[in-house]
């Protein structure tokens, strides 16, 4: 597990990737600054992997997960119902794999009108190769 840091505005989140080879792909890139898309309570943007990760989709998502959409290179933060949401979980609109998840994530509704986010390493903590 690596310990992430997300950047919305002025709110500062942690995190964590898992150890899947799509996530560790995600880290070889960090950090990184985007421009985000806003969907009900899902941010999104691109992230261009230097490496193309065999996508492993198909678990419903879960608020506070990060996702990543390999079709689109997009990342994804869940943190509450999107508009294809029966109720208050969230329900991705792509099949996503899992590459992590982030705490304090009802914040966000807060930072959606940022428009950038940040995604880096914490605590000094470098990716395993």
């Amino acid at each position: 597990m690596l310990p992430i840091r997300i950047e919305v505005g002025d709110l500062n989140l942690d995190g964590e990737l898992n150890d899947t080879e799509c996530a560790r792909a995600l880290a070889r890139v960090l950090p990184l600054t985007a421009q985000f898309r806003v969907w009900g309570d899902e941010l999104h943007f691109d992230v261009a992997l230097e490496d193309d990760p065999r996508p492993c989709p198909g678990k419903p998502v879960s608020v506070g997960d990060l996702g990543f959409w390999h079709q689109g290179n997009t990342l994804c933060i869940f943190f509450g119902p999107t508009p294809m949401s029966p109720a208050e979980d969230p329900v991705s609109a792509v099949p996503v794999t899992i590459v992590g998840r982030v705490s304090s994530f009802e914040e966000l509704r807060s930072g959606k009108e940022a428009g950038e986010i940040t995604v880096h390493a914490r605590n000094g903590q470098e990716p395993q190769p």
